[in-house]
């Protein structure tokens, strides 16, 4: 039996938590079919800040046990989509010069270290980097810069705090 995709979303609302479970339908991988759902009252949550951690987790089990249940599978990992005032987003870049001409992993690697080296309050972290585009000497909107010439190397990226 092949393995199959297990994908599980989780929504912390203001009165509920809710997760769905997917799975890749059979002889795709761009196709998900929904196996399971859950729900739990959203406790320990006031205006969609979290006042009682406890309360909080506890919901969370209970939805994803719910969708467990439902799907017949166990949940490893979820996605999480977050919101709110607390999150910010700002545009960064970085830049670096290609050692010999041809641009590798490494040049891709070092140009997403520099756009992440940006200067953020000690109270807030980094959360999620999106890479956005590269510029290979001057020509912009390269999705793929590997194996490309050039001398220097600019990397964009969205970063989540």
């Amino acid at each position: 039996m092949p393995k199959q995709n297990i994908i599980a979303g989780l929504d912390i609302g203001s009165s509920k938590i809710s997760v769905v479970v997917g799975n890749t339908l059979q002889g795709s991988t761009e196709r998900l079919g929904v196996i399971g759902v859950g729900h739990a009252r959203a406790e320990g949550l006031r205006a969609g800040v979290v006042v009682d951690i406890n309360q909080t987790a506890e919901a969370i089990r209970k939805a994803i046990a719910n969708a467990e249940l439902m799907a017949g599978v166990k949940i490893d990992a979820v996605c999480v989509g977050i919101s709110g005032e607390h999150i910010i987003g700002q545009t960064s870049h970085g830049v670096v010069s290609v050692a010999n001409n041809e641009i590798s992993h490494d040049d891709v690697d070092r140009a997403m270290i520099a756009a992440k080296a940006i200067s953020i309050p000690a109270d807030r972290e980094i959360l999620h980097v999106i890479q956005q585009n590269f510029v290979v000497d001057a020509q912009d909107r390269i999705r793929e810069p590997i194996g490309m010439s050039g001398a220097r190397l600019e990397a964009y990226a969205y970063i989540i705090t």
